[in-house]
């Protein structure tokens, strides 16, 4: 019996089967692209001398020990702010949270062994405000915004910063929920600049005061202290509110503080360690 020969793709006893189709992904469930960093926070509580570590950033002595760190990226100072959060009760916020950016993770430990330069500015900051401080070391996803900060802003704007102490039943499982169904959620927030997500590193690092490893921290950024307060008020903080109610289980406290955010100089020959003026109304 003489064989019969197709071709790949052609139709066999004229019958053409209709194309295979991919799945398509289910609607909050596929991750956001991000761009990924090393960071290191250093916290200074509500008890700190808020005035003496102020006055500590703006020396030119700060941005030349931090324009002499290698490999770190951008330096970020937090301080106190106001809005109103309506699902939340107001609590006291920190005097300073400082968050440095590494490329990579090599040069974050380097900059935090011991004798690195990293620990004389944490010992410093410590003796300006009175207490040891607490640090912590993350990974920090930036996700894409609609409406990013134009880069050449120069004025301060407005974090809404939240952490997550944990720990959960289940990180991995809590970490996949949350990444894959509220940043689709938070990046809809009204007059938002940036997103970012941050999971815990277990960077090797030697740091004067109190190491932190937090389940999550995340940050959310404005224009202004008015632009927070409306993005909080708005649907789009409820629809994140009926998200939280479906975490995954998890123990601990959960913080969430306005903050004023300038950008630190990173030049050597500075003569002040903060950029910015007041924020945008």
């Amino acid at each position: 019996m003489a064989s019969e020969c197709h071709s790949p793709g052609r139709p066999v006893g004229g019958v053409r089967k209709p194309p295979r189709q991919r799945a398509r992904p289910r609607p909050g469930r596929r991750r956001l692209p991000t761009i990924m960093d090393f960071c290191l926070f250093i916290d200074h509580g509500p008890g700190a001398d808020a005035a003496r570590l102020q006055a500590l950033l703006e020396a030119p002595d700060t941005a030349r020990r931090l324009g002499g760190i290698p490999g770190l990226s951008s330096a970020l100072a937090h301080t106190p702010a106001r809005a109103l959060d309506p699902f939340l009760a107001a609590a006291p916020p920190p005097a300073l949270v400082l968050q440095l950016y590494f490329d990579r993770l090599l040069a974050l430990e380097t900059a935090a062994a011991r004798g690195g330069p990293l620990g004389a500015l944490a010992g410093a900051l410590a003796q300006a405000g009175g207490e040891p401080g607490a640090w912590e070391t993350v990974l920090t996803r930036r996700y894409p915004v609609p409406q990013p900060r134009p880069a050449d802003a120069t004025e301060s704007w407005c974090s809404y910063l939240v952490a997550y102490e944990g720990p959960a039943v289940d990180a991995h499982a809590w970490m996949h929920h949350y990444l894959t169904q509220h940043p689709p959620l938070m990046r809809q927030l009204p007059g938002l600049r940036e997103l970012e997500i941050c999971s815990p590193l277990e960077a090797v690092a030697f740091l004067p005061g109190r190491r932190l490893r937090q389940l999550q921290r995340n940050k959310v950024a404005f224009d202004s202290p008015q632009a927070l307060d409306a993005a909080l008020h708005s649907p789009v903080r409820e629809e994140m509110r009926r998200d939280f109610t479906a975490f995954p289980p998890y123990t601990g406290g959960v913080s969430h503080h306005a903050m004023l955010t300038r950008a630190m100089s990173l030049r050597q020959d500075a003569q002040a360690g903060l950029r910015g003026g007041a924020p945008r109304d």
